[in-house]
């Protein structure tokens, strides 16, 4: 699938489209609305993370990408926001929205070659962020981002993405929100 660097026609929206294993990357811009990050960002990233490395623990040892969480934290830090990690224990209904940039969700993704499904799980990144009180799928695996709806909505839709198996949710904010503990 070819990266799409302009915004969506139909929703005015960023969105970039899956690359090899460079959904973090993607997933970054897509909450970014705007291709900050590329392969070779990350890459610099991955080596300032663990320079003495002889394979880099942040991302696949074939440079086709699959960063962790690491790579994201570090390059929502260099552009002055932070991901903070939400406990899936608490109700999402405690979930304060207010302050709240967007949302990086790691989530389980099948792998496949072609219309053959192998029976392997890797993890993927999607980006989930509001755009005109309606809050957007923005994933890279979709042609086009998908609309969510209201808050209530998004607490819906994130409530089954977790409830799908082992996922991660981060809250993308401002580093002052994150280091005052809010």
């Amino acid at each position: 699938m070819s990266s799409n660097p302009r915004p969506n026609e139909a929703s005015g929206l960023y969105h970039e489209r899956q690359r090899l294993e460079l959904c973090a990357v993607h997933a970054l811009n897509n909450v970014l609305q705007e291709r900050l990050f590329t392969q070779e960002a990350a890459d610099e990233i991955c080596k300032r993370l663990a320079p003495d490395a002889r394979w880099n623990p942040h991302r696949s040892f074939l440079g086709t990408g699959n960063y962790d969480v690491n790579v994201i934290m570090a390059a929502l830090q260099s552009v002055g926001l932070e991901a903070i990690w939400w406990d899936k224990r608490r109700p999402l209904e405690q979930l304060s929205l207010a302050g709240v940039f967007g949302f990086i969700i790691n989530v389980p993704s099948n792998v496949c070659l072609g219309f053959l499904s192998l029976p392997v799980r890797r993890r993927h990144w999607i980006a989930v962020r509001q755009h005109e009180d309606i809050y957007y799928n923005l994933d890279s695996k979709l042609k086009a981002p998908a609309p969510i709806g209201s808050e209530a909505d998004l607490r819906i839709f994130l409530q089954e993405v977790l409830s799908q198996g082992p996922c991660e949710l981060l809250l993308v904010v401002p580093q002052e929100m994150g280091q005052a503990g809010n």
